[in-house]
C-alpha cells in the first residue's frame, strides 16, 4: 500500500537509482543539477530574494499573499504596528472562522472582528466576515495560483493541489512579511509522493491522507521537508480529492507541499472561479532528484481510522470493526499512560456493545472535511436513511457560503437535513474545541484535521475526558446511516457520481471587504477592551538562571497541550489573560510556578537576588560575569507538534519564560515561535526534574558570537551536574532577535 524509499531520480516517469541513471547515459553534470528539476525548486527559487538558490543554502523568501483568522490576526497586526507598519505590502486576508460563534467572554470575539475590519480598511486588506468561509477554503477559492507562495498563521495552510506552495507559521513570521522582511530557511529536502492506481468506491481523501501520515510521521520521513505529489495516480483524483489529501500533509510535519497540475482538474478549478490567469501547468523537469520517495498505491488503500490521541495512530477501519476488543484495549491502555492522571479512567472498550463499536457523535467540517465533494457524497450515502433517535448525532459544516449554496441547489443539504443531520455554517470550531464538544467519555468520529488529547474541548484537569477518531466523510456517513455503529463505506451501494460544482462569485462580492492595495491612512483602528499591547520583554542577559516549571516526558507534546484551544482562543488578543491558560490541561501547576519564578526575577531587577538562586549559584561554583536574569523553563521530549499558534511560546514568555529544553522540536514553526519571542530553543539529552535550576553562563556571548553550545550547571537539591546545552544553527537575524529579547524589540532597535 505504502512504501518508503531513499533518494531517487525521476526520469521519464520512472524512479531510478544513481546506478540505473548512469546506465541510461546521463552525464555527471546533469545528475549533479537534478535537484533543480523539482517543482519545489522552481517555485522556491522564484521567491528567493538571494541571488543564488542552491541545495542546503539559505533562502530568503517573499510570499505573494498571506492569511490569518480571528484568533491570530489581532496579535500579528498589533506586533507589526508596534514595529512600524504603515500598510499591508501584499494581499493579506483576515478571515473569521475560529471565534465565529462569539460565545465566550462577552463582547470580546466580536470586538476582534471589528478590529480586523478596521485594520483591513486602514492598511489595505481583505476582510471575510464570520460564517462566510473557513480560512483555507477562501484562500483556495480566491487567492491560490499556480507557482505562487502563500504564508498563513494557521498550520493547515496547504494549497499544493492547486499548484501553490503554502506554509503555516506562527504570527511573527507574518509580521516579518508585513514589514517587508523575508522568511528565512535553509533550502529544504524534497520528498516525492508517487501516486499510482485509483481509489476504490467508498474510500475518500482522508483515508489516503491517514495512510500516508501513519507511514511517515513516527519515523520523521518528511519532517520539515517539501512533499511533492507526482505519478500517474494524480490524474485519477478529482481536484477536491487532491485538496483533501493535501491539507492533511500538515500532520506529517512537512514544511509544505506541491502537486503536478493538469488541464482536466486544476485548470477547470480556476476556470469555474473565473481565474484562468492563475493557472499554468506545473510538472517536474525531465530529470529531477528527490531526497526520498513515498510510493502510494491508491488502489490498495481501504478506509482508515486514526484512534486517540494522534492523527498518526492509524488503523485499518475494518480491522477495528472486526477486532474491537484487542485494538481498543491496547489504545485505551496507551491513552491512560499518556494522560498520567489517576483521577481519569479513560475508556474506549465501553463503546463495544454486542461486539459492535457504538460512537456518540459524527462531524464533517472545516478545511479538510467540509468540501463540496465530501459533503455531496456523504449526502448520497444518507439519502432516504436516518441517523436515528439514539445518542448518535451528526453535524455537517460546509466550508464556505459558495459551497453551501451549491449543495442547497443540488439537494444535498435537503438529504442531510431529512436524515436527521445538523447542517451549520462555515466554522472551524469543531476542529479545535470551540464547538460540538462531545459529552464526557464520549467518542466522536470526525473528518477534521486533528484528534489530540482534549483538543475537542474536554478538560482533563477538571476530570473531563472525551476522544476523537479521525475518519473520512464517507465512512462517517455510513456510520450515521447505521445509527452510530462504526461502519466502513467500502462496498456500500450508493451513487457516488458527483455533479460539477457551480461557483457563484457574487456571494463573496456582496459580503467580503476587498481593500487589497487600497490603504486608508486616515482610518482608525477600533479597539475592544480585551485587546491589549504586548508587555515589555527585557533583552537577553549575559547569564541566565533557569528554574524548570514543567517537565514533560511524553514522547510528543502538542501545541494544544502548551496552550489549549477552545474557549481560550477568545483571549488571544490579551497576552496576560491568555497566559493564565498555559499548560493548564497538561501541567496545571505551571502558571503558578512560573509566576513565582517571575516574581523572583522582578526582585532581582530591584537588586534583591533571592536566597534560593544565590545558594544555587554558590553550589554550582561558578563566577557569573556580567548581567544575570532569572526565568522559568519548560522541558519536553519533543514539543510543538500541531498548530502554528505563536501563543504556545508567547504565553511562556509573558510569564517570564526564557527557554525550552528538548531532545528535539516537533516542528520548525514551533522552534521559530520560540526564537521570535526571544526564547532559547535548547537541545539536551539529559533527564530533567521539576524545580531543577539550570545555570547557563556566558549565554549572550555564545549567541552574539555565532556559537551553538552552552556550558551549564544543573543544580538539583544538593547535586550539581555539568552539562552542555545545544541549539541547532541560528541565522544572524535569529541570533539578534534572541539577543534583543524578542522580535518586537529587534524591530524597535532598527
Amino acid at each position: 500500500m505504502i512504501e518508503l524509499k531513499q533518494g531517487k531520480y525521476l526520469l521519464g516517469g520512472k524512479f531510478l537509482s544513481l546506478d540505473e541513471l548512469k546506465a541510461q547515459g546521463i552525464d555527471a553534470k546533469a545528475i549533479d543539477a537534478a535537484y533543480k528539476g523539482t517543482m519545489a525548486y522552481s517555485i522556491l527559487s522564484a521567491h528567493n530574494t538571494l541571488p543564488v538558490t542552491e541545495k542546503g543554502q539559505p533562502l530568503k523568501i517573499k510570499f505573494d499573499a498571506m492569511a490569518s483568522h480571528d484568533i491570530t490576526y489581532v496579535g500579528i497586526i498589533q506586533t507589526a504596528k508596534a514595529s512600524g507598519l504603515e500598510k499591508f505590502p501584499i494581499p493579506y486576508v483576515l478571515t473569521n472562522c475560529h471565534n465565529s460563534l462569539c460565545a465566550v467572554g462577552g463582547t470580546i470575539n466580536e470586538d476582534d472582528h471589528v478590529f480586523g475590519y478596521s485594520a483591513a480598511k486602514k492598511y489595505g486588506g481583505i476582510f471575510v466576515p464570520p460564517h462566510q468561509a473557513v480560512i483555507h477554503t477562501y484562500m483556495r477559492e480566491c487567492m491560490s495560483g499556480c507557482g505562487k507562495m502563500i504564508l498563513g498563521s494557521d498550520s493547515h495552510t496547504r494549497y499544493g493541489a492547486l499548484g501553490t506552495m503554502a506554509v503555516g507559521e506562527g504570527g511573527p513570521e507574518l509580521v516579518k512579511q508585513l514589514l517587508c522582511r523575508t522568511y528565512d530557511i535553509k533550502y529544504p529536502e524534497v520528498i516525492a509522493i508517487n501516486l499510482v492506481g485509483k481509489p476504490q468506491k467508498g474510500v475518500g481523501p482522508q483515508d489516503v491522507a491517514l495512510a500516508i501520515i501513519g507511514a511517515v510521521f513516527k519515523c520523521g520521513f518528511v519532517k520539515n521537508k517539501v512533499m511533492e505529489f507526482v505519478g500517474e495516480g494524480v490524474k485519477n483524483l478529482p481536484i477536491e480529492y487532491r485538496i483533501g489529501i493535501d491539507v492533511m500533509t500538515t500532520e506529517t510535519t512537512c514544511l509544505s507541499s506541491i502537486w503536478t497540475t493538469d488541464d482536466e482538474e486544476v485548470k477547470n478549478y480556476y476556470a469555474i472561479r473565473g481565474r484562468m490567469d492563475d493557472y499554468k501547468a506545473i510538472t517536474p523537469d525531465k530529470l529531477a532528484y528527490y531526497d526520498g520517495v513515498v510510493e502510494v498505491n491508491l488502489s490498495e488503500i481501504t478506509p482508515q481510522i486514526a484512534l486517540p490521541f494522534h492523527p498518526s495512530n492509524v488503523y485499518n477501519l475494518q480491522d477495528v470493526i472486526d477486532n474491537p476488543e484487542d485494538i481498543l484495549s491496547a489504545v485505551e491502555k496507551e491513552c491512560n499512560r499518556l494522560l498520567n492522571n489517576n483521577k481519569i479512567n479513560f475508556k474506549l472498550t465501553d463503546k463495544i456493545v454486542n461486539g459492535k463499536i457504538r460512537v456518540e457523535q459524527g462531524i464533517i467540517a472545516g478545511c479538510a472535511g467540509g468540501t463540496y465533494d465530501n459533503i455531496y457524497e456523504a449526502s448520497k450515502i444518507l439519502e432516504d436513511k436516518a441517523v436515528g433517535d439514539g445518542k448518535f448525532t451528526l453535524s455537517v459544516y460546509p466550508s464556505s457560503t459558495p459551497v453551501y449554496y451549491d449543495l442547497l441547489k443540488k439537494g444535498a443539504i435537503a438529504n442531510l437535513v431529512k436524515s436527521g443531520a445538523n447542517v451549520k455554517s462555515a466554522f472551524c470550531g469543531p476542529c479545535f474545541g470551540a464547538g460540538d464538544v462531545p459529552a464526557n467519555n464520549a467518542l466522536s468520529i470526525r473528518h477534521t484535521t486533528r484528534n489530540f488529547e482534549s483538543r475537542e474541548g474536554s478538560k482533563p484537569a477538571n476530570n473531563q475526558i472525551a476522544s476523537v477518531a479521525l475518519m473520512d466523510a464517507r465512512s462517517i456517513a455510513a456510520t450515521a446511516a447505521n445509527g452510530g455503529v462504526l461502519t466502513s463505506a467500502l462496498g456500500m451501494d450508493y451513487d457516488n457520481t458527483i455533479p460539477q460544482f457551480a461557483y457563484d462569485k457574487s456571494i463573496y462580492e456582496k459580503r467580503v471587504y476587498n481593500g487589497a492595495g487600497k490603504p486608508d491612512k486616515n482610518a482608525q483602528l477600533e479597539y475592544g477592551p480585551n485587546i491589549c499591547d504586548w508587555p515589555e520583554v527585557i533583552p537577553l542577559t549575559d547569564n541566565i538562571i533557569v528554574k524548570l516549571a514543567a517537565v514533560i516526558n511524553d514522547p510528543v507534546t502538542t501545541t494544544d497541550e502548551l496552550i489549549p484551544s477552545g474557549e481560550t482562543s477568545s483571549y488571544r488578543s490579551n497576552p496576560l489573560k491568555l497566559a493564565e491558560f498555559a499548560l493548564s490541561r497538561k501541567v496545571p501547576e505551571y502558571v503558578g510556578r512560573a509566576k513565582k519564578i517571575y516574581a523572583q526575577e522582578l526582585d532581582r531587577r530591584a537588586n534583591k537576588l533571592s536566597d534560593e538562586y544565590a545558594t544555587a549559584v554558590k553550589k554550582a561554583g561558578v563566577a557569573l560575569k556580567g548581567s544575570v536574569s532569572i526565568g522559568s523553563g519548560v522541558y519536553a521530549v519533543k514539543p510543538g507538534d500541531g498548530s502554528a499558534r505563536e501563543q504556545a511560546a508567547s504565553c511562556q514568555r509573558v510569564l517570564g519564560g526564557v527557554c525550552n529544553i528538548a531532545k528535539e522540536y516537533a516542528t520548525k514553526r514551533y522552534r521559530s515561535n520560540l526564537i521570535n519571542w526571544g526564547m532559547l530553543p535548547f537541545l539536551s539529552d539529559e533527564k530533567y526534574e521539576n524545580d531543577d535550576i539550570v545555570i547557563v553562563y556566558d549565554v549572550k556571548s555564545v549567541i552574539d558570537n555565532g556559537g551553538c553550545e552552552f556550558k551549564a550547571k544543573i543544580v538539583r537539591g544538593d547535586k550539581v551536574l555539568d552539562t552542555t546545552l545545544r541549539v541547532d544553527a541560528l541565522t544572524a537575524d535569529e541570533r539578534e532577535i534572541i539577543s534583543k529579547g524578542c522580535l518586537i524589540n529587534y524591530y524597535k532597535a532598527q
